[in-house]
């Protein structure tokens, strides 16, 4: 039986459904037959992914949710089991990022990114995990990492610090449930993206006085299906594409060499997008827009290069 096939009649709760990898797995999952319970900040977007996916002859529900706040998400796995009788997959999938050198990027914005992205990932492991526990057949957690855990960025620190967490946080909670016992009906994945053309982009905090963008930039469509494979056959790491795992194998076998490359890559491209104010983007207050899964970077990018040279001339 195939992956959509495994799919039909499962609960899964998606986080971050309303903007890139997110809002692709929660249209994915919901036309291969599960019942998506489809979380995010935008209480608008949501209504309009579940009105979309039931004219599709999908199921879903919205519940609006800032995963930083605990009893919010206590609220989210509350409607998913009050509406479908338990939970199967939980993917936790919010991502944001502050850009721009450490000692520039209000220390509020770096927080916040700490607060989303580690402290409202396990918030939705633990509430998830309590359920698996709870339920006979168990449960799959879906983290959504970053090659940046071992590859980190210039200008990133509290985005790659988060995602770092992300890594080490699932090495614990697999050994946790081999201890208990769970192992076999409680399955820990981490997906490892590469830099994605997504909304994330348009999103961030950015305090680099340019368009923020990044060189190789990959679709996003492998990571969402990535994650939809992981639903049902869930590894212990994913890393997506071939960029992802050459990135990884080369950090470990020299990792000086790497961070040089990294910092090269990443100071360059800083410098290259259109001129942009200092903004703590979506950080703090979740703005409309962008309810897309691509975030159209790589075509700015290219209308970008196409005008350097007159930029550099000052016209």
């Amino acid at each position: 039986m195939s992956t959509l096939t495994h799919l039909r009649g499962k609960t899964v709760v998606v986080t971050g459904a309303t903007t890139g990898v997110g809002r692709g797995v929660a249209w994915e999952v919901a036309m291969a037959g599960a019942n998506v319970v489809a979380a995010a900040r935008r209480q608008q977007e949501l209504d309009e992914m579940v009105v979309r996916v039931a004219a599709a002859g999908g199921t879903a529900i919205a519940v609006p949710v800032d995963v930083s706040d605990v009893a919010a998400v206590d609220r989210l796995a509350a409607a998913a089991v009050a509406r479908f009788g338990r939970i199967d997959v939980w993917i936790n999938n919010v991502g944001i990022g502050a850009i721009g050198p450490f000692w520039e990027v209000p220390v509020a914005d770096h927080a916040r990114v700490i607060d989303l992205n580690v402290t409202g990932m396990m918030h939705g492991a633990h509430v998830a995990l309590r359920q698996f526990r709870a339920q006979p057949e168990g449960g799959v957690l879906i983290n959504l990492g970053s090659v940046e855990s071992s590859v980190p960025l210039a200008y990133q620190a509290s985005y790659a610090a988060s995602k770092a967490a992300v890594t080490g946080f699932g090495r614990t909670l697999r050994q946790e449930l081999r201890l208990s016992g769970d192992d076999r009906r409680i399955r820990v994945s981490t997906i490892l993206p590469w830099a994605l053309d997504t909304p994330f982009w348009n999103r961030a905090g950015n305090r680099t006085g340019h368009s923020l963008r990044m060189a190789a930039m990959s679709s996003p469509r492998p990571v969402v299906d990535a994650i939809v494979r992981s639903c049902t056959h869930p590894h212990p790491w994913r890393p997506v594409g071939l960029k992802a795992r050459v990135a990884l194998v080369a950090a470990r076998l020299a990792p000086s060499v790497v961070d040089r490359f990294s910092a090269r890559i990443a100071g360059v491209e800083a410098r290259l997008g259109a001129a942009a104010p200092h903004t703590s983007g979506a950080l703090h207050e979740s703005s409309s827009g962008d309810a897309t899964v691509t975030g159209g970077v790589r075509a700015r990018m290219r209308r970008e290069n196409s005008s350097l040279p007159l930029r550099l001339l000052g016209l």
